[in-house]
């Protein structure tokens, strides 16, 4: 069973009254029937980074209707990242709600009932509105969410939630994998920082960190594979970016947008070699 690095409180409490907002939205939409909602994800694996979300999972008695989706989007699109409507920095906000009886008793693949991220804005902005849809990345989110232990409402998730056996936890990140592979040009760092942890987790069956799982890989490729790794590790931590034009301040990047067209082919040799890893460890686990 994989295990996790204990929650961080601190990143809790130092953004407590953004969590407050969301829970508010999430309780104003779905009230009594929301039997939880619970933290995970950098919170939880040992503390937030500059550019990280705040994750939220949220377990409901019953499948929203339409109109809860739309209530609830509406709600979120005013608290997280650059939509906060209330002029002070915010977090991007994650926020998953699924319904308990479409997983619990466990079934692969899972059902995801809403997801909202600050990536999907533009196209929510446009109108569109979250809509259910199978998910197996849910098999990691809910190992995340049961190993962190931190409700944020209800009771602890193991209450609500059963655990995900080790084969569908594999299985699940692996299908991931093609998905990531298409984002490679424009999410290039969380793209690589992403496959690290997949192939820390194949590999050791713990949970950690992202920064983690880099520093877990670049002690095992050869060193010509490490700098573009090494570079995304950094600026996740929020270090000065080795590339970035010394008369361009820090902040004036956007988080996530920094540049990697010169470097495409470090990337793609490096991510090969990542992928290769994986679907090695893949094959031996399905033996």
């Amino acid at each position: 069973m994989p295990t996790v690095c204990p929650p961080t409180i601190r990143a809790v409490t130092d953004h407590q009254p953004q969590l407050d907002q969301v829970l508010h939205a999430v309780l104003d939409v779905l009230g009594a029937e929301v039997a939880g909602v619970f933290l995970h994800g950098s919170a939880v694996l040992g503390g937030l980074r500059p550019d990280s979300d705040l994750d939220v999972f949220v377990v409901a008695r019953r499948r929203m209707t339409d109109r809860e989706r739309r209530d609830l989007l509406q709600g979120l699109l005013g608290i997280s990242g650059r939509g906060a409507r209330n002029g002070e920095p915010a977090r991007p906000v994650e926020l998953i709600v699924v319904a308990q009886g479409d997983v619990r008793p466990w079934r692969y693949p899972p059902r995801c009932d809403f997801l909202y991220g600050e990536w999907l804005r533009e196209e929510f902005e446009r109108g569109e509105v979250p809509a259910p849809a199978v998910m197996p990345d849910l098999a990691p989110l809910i190992t995340m969410v049961l190993l962190g232990d931190t409700p944020l409402h209800g009771p602890p998730p193991a209450r609500l939630l059963d655990p995900v056996p080790h084969d569908d936890l594999r299985r699940a990140i692996v299908a991931g994998v093609p998905e990531l592979l298409a984002d490679l040009e424009s999410d290039t760092r969380n793209v690589l920082l992403t496959l690290a942890r997949v192939w820390t987790t194949l590999a050791t069956g713990t949970i950690v960190s992202k920064d983690a799982a880099a520093s877990w890989v670049l002690d095992r490729v050869p060193a010509r594979h490490r700098p573009v790794l090494g570079r995304a590790r950094s600026l996740y931590l929020g270090g000065r970016d080795s590339l970035a034009d010394p008369a361009t301040p820090a902040d004036s990047v956007e988080p996530g947008r920094e540049s990697w067209h010169g470097e495409m082919p470090e990337v793609r040799a490096h991510v090969d070699l990542v992928v290769r890893a994986i679907e090695q460890l893949a094959a031996r686990d399905g033996q």
